[in-house]
């Protein structure tokens, strides 16, 4: 039996579904779910992500049974669309999008108007009684298809537009006549044959295949490669292509375009949120070219747009009713937030896709709290759709509220989240910046895919067009950027790496701010709070509490990292990383003094030092724990980490020990490690030294010893003392009796009774 190559889908009828998804790709997985619950879908076919892998596989050639699958598919297309595909009087034109099982936006490529030529065209236009109309979707066609397909520059066709808008007068396409649009499919047909020395192809089969190889083609472009690498899909997936009959939403004033989410995707508040554009093609709100209009009035009131851009709600309500309708219906069956696409063509609704919307950390701890506060999901299910790294963004610093800020921008608030960082105004400069550990703000007009590699890199994204679907918000949310963008006071000039906001000059390397959540630019870098386990946050950590089998403990060397780790529900400190607390001020010195000293007494003299600094912190430590346990690990590092190596900074730590600077340089040359991680350190050192394991232990002991008789004391505290890389049992066994030996002292010096383990790092 044959295999299966093409999956057809249309008119309450599909041959896949939701659950086929590593098949048919998410996008024709759930386009077949869609059609399967009667949603209005135009008719299409998938090809599969296995022909995808067979045509890399194959030199780029195709299963011997899929033309005759197409066109058996195709034919079935134009039964349930009333059209034929090349036909001069009633043509059939096809969109052809990629579709991989992991949604990747904008990564790969997309071909539009398939199937129009010098005769289809004329066919378009007497049906649609628009020859302008015609004519534009034609130039579109041709520009899209020469760059998807014939790999000819973009800007070569945007150099013909506007010089056909500057003959004209004209700011937007819309705005140009049908003899400007005929002229421009004249010249761009002229730029392909200059270019490639070819006539642009007018057979619609040869562009239909030529499209489809494109599309199978752009899983392995870099952009695509490098979305992949950033977000562990792997290489082998491939991408399915999905054929589908054009639905137009550039005919006319009664036709429409959008972008919408069944709830706030940056938010995550159960609010219809998206946006669209009247008489448009659904590229035209991606990609930020015209400011989109908002989909509900309250939007439009909340983000004071333009009085003149009604919202969808306002301009078709009887349109947005029925698509308030296919919301609910989405979110019923695949119960999560979806992100959708849609065109209005002639006052009737299409859905061209749904998939599971991205979104930001604080948006997803929310839909998933409420959609099983609303009976769709358990709680074991909210907990696992939530990716474990990606709650880290909920527990980042945000904006000083009482912080003076010199606001100089407004913009739309598309990703939440507050960065501060350089200025920089192309993704290849991000990128470079942040391998360099530098943090910085990618500023663009727009962004675009090829993009992604410096928005990956930046710790925020600026941009003066595009509305909270563009391509740049999308993409932040998705990443967990905070993103500000449509800040349309900004005028960004790439050639002299500047950018002007009114009167103010903001250069390359230049320090800003962005709030993603209030849509806020402010100059200068900005003070930040510590965030709080509250809300959502904090419901999601009980639900987890509440299953969960295995205790949680914290690394914490100081009070405050103690307290915040109480505050997120730790069960102890699984580490303390005892070297930490001798790098400052007097433990520097009092610790250079027991390196530098000549014998055991001098040692001893400045461990009695160090004593009482290690003692007092871990007081504070067990008093903070309150009887959960605290592992301790001894010292650890090689002592050469605590000596200078620069002949300034040797002098400066002779003066403050009071010895001569040649005994410096010498302890300094004699400690000096040629492979640090198996030198002299952890239990070796201790071994060595063993008073040095003894005034640790002391300390710890001493410490549990105050914390459990003092005035506040509670539960009686739980020493665990680590000893570290233990490579032999004798080094264990050495160490384990110099700390039980000093219990026993503490013990019977205090008359209390310890509650402590000893453990090891092997």
């Amino acid at each position: 039996m044959a295999s299966q190559w093409v999956y057809n889908f249309g008119e309450g009828e599909a041959d896949g579904g939701a659950d086929m998804k590593n098949l048919l790709g998410g996008k024709g997985a759930n386009l077949a779910q869609m059609a399967r619950i009667g949603l209005p879908v135009p008719p299409g076919f998938t090809l599969t992500t296995e022909v995808c892998t067979y045509w890399n596989e194959e030199g780029q050639s195709y299963p011997a049974e899929l033309l005759g699958q197409v066109r058996t598919a195709l034919a079935l297309v134009e039964t349930r669309a009333g059209q034929k595909f090349g036909d001069a009087e009633n043509p059939l034109l096809l969109s052809v999008r990629s579709g991989a099982r992991a949604s990747m936006p904008g990564m790969m490529d997309t071909v539009l108007n398939l199937g129009l030529n010098d005769r289809t065209v004329q066919g378009l236009a007497k049906r649609s009684g628009d020859r302008r109309f015609a004519f534009d979707s034609y130039r579109r066609f041709i520009q899209m298809y020469s760059d998807v397909v014939l790999g000819i520059d973009l800007a070569h066709f945007e150099k013909l537009l506007d010089r056909a808008k500057r003959r004209r007068g004209v700011q937007s396409d819309c705005d140009l006549l049908e003899a400007d649009l005929e002229k421009l499919v004249t010249a761009y047909k002229a730029k392909v044959v200059d270019e490639l020395d070819i006539v642009f192809p007018e057979d619609p089969q040869e562009q239909l295949w030529g499209a489809i190889g494109a599309v199978f083609g752009s899983w392995m472009n870099q952009r695509a490669k490098k979305y992949r690498r950033l977000n562990d899909i792997p290489a082998s997936w491939g991408t399915a292509v999905n054929v589908q009959a054009m639905v137009f939403g550039n005919m006319g004033e009664d036709c429409a375009t959008g972008v919408a989410f069944t709830r706030n995707p940056a938010t995550g508040e159960n609010e219809f949120y998206g946006e669209y554009l009247l008489n448009a093609q659904g590229e035209d709100v991606v990609a930020g070219i015209r400011t989109p209009q908002e989909l509900t009035a309250a939007a439009r009131q909340v983000h004071g747009s333009d009085s003149e851009l009604l919202s969808l709600e306002e301009t078709m309500p009887a349109i947005y009713q029925e698509l308030l309708d296919v919301r609910r219906r989405l979110e019923e069956h695949f119960k999560d937030m979806q992100d959708i696409e849609f065109t209005i063509q002639a006052g009737k609704l299409y859905m061209l896709q749904t998939r599971t919307g991205k979104r930001t950390t604080q948006a997803a701890l929310k839909v998933a709290v409420d959609l099983a506060n609303e009976g769709f999901i358990s709680h074991s299910e909210a907990i696992m759709r939530l990716k474990p790294e990606s709650l880290d963004q909920v527990l980042h610093p945000t904006l000083d509220p009482k912080a003076p800020k010199r606001i100089v921008a407004k913009g739309l608030p598309a990703s939440p989240g507050a960065a501060s960082g350089k200025v920089v105004f192309n993704a290849s400069e991000a990128e470079r910046l942040g391998l360099d550990g530098e943090s910085v703000l990618l500023v663009r007009i727009e962004t675009s895919p090829e993009d992604i590699g410096g928005m990956h890199a930046a710790k925020g994204i600026l941009t003066s067009r595009g509305g909270m679907t563009s391509h740049a918000a999308v993409v932040a949310r998705g990443m967990g950027r905070p993103c500000v963008s449509g800040a349309g006071a900004l005028r960004v000039d790439y050639a002299a790496q500047v950018m002007y906001i009114g009167d103010i000059v903001v250069r390359a390397g230049d320090m800003l701010t962005i709030d993603g959540t209030a849509g806020e630019v402010i100059l200068g870098e900005v003070p930040t709070v510590p965030p709080r386990m509250s809300g959502d946050f904090g419901t999601i950590m009980k639900w987890a509490d509440a299953l969960r089998r295995m205790q949680v403990r914290a690394n914490a060397e100081t009070a405050a990292d103690a307290r915040a780790a109480r505050d997120f529900g730790a069960e102890g400190i699984g580490l303390v990383r005892t070297e930490h607390m001798f790098f400052e001020g007097d433990r520097i010195v009092a610790m250079r003094e027991m390196i530098l000293a000549l014998d055991e007494a001098g040692r001893r003299t400045a461990l009695d030092k160090l004593l009482v600094m290690q003692r007092s912190d871990m007081v504070e430590l067990f008093a903070i724990m309150d009887g959960l346990p605290v592992t301790v690990r001894l010292l650890d590092p090689p002592l050469h980490e605590f000596i200078p190596h620069t002949e300034t900074e040797m002098a400066s730590v002779a003066k403050a020990a009071q010895v001569p600077l040649e005994r410096v340089r010498r302890r300094a040359a004699d400690l000096r490690e040629a492979n640090p991680m198996l030198g002299h350190r952890g239990c070796r050192l201790a071994v060595t030294y063993p008073e040095i394991c003894e005034m640790q232990a002391r300390a710890v002991f001493e410490a549990a010893a105050e914390a459990g008789q003092g005035e506040s004391s509670g539960r009686p505290p739980i020493a665990e003392i680590m000893v570290p890389l233990v490579a032999d049992m004798k080094e264990l066994e050495i160490l384990k009796k110099v700390i039980e030996d000093t219990a026993e002292e503490v013990q019977r010096e205090r008359g209390v009774k310890l509650l402590y383990r000893v453990g090891t790092m092997i």
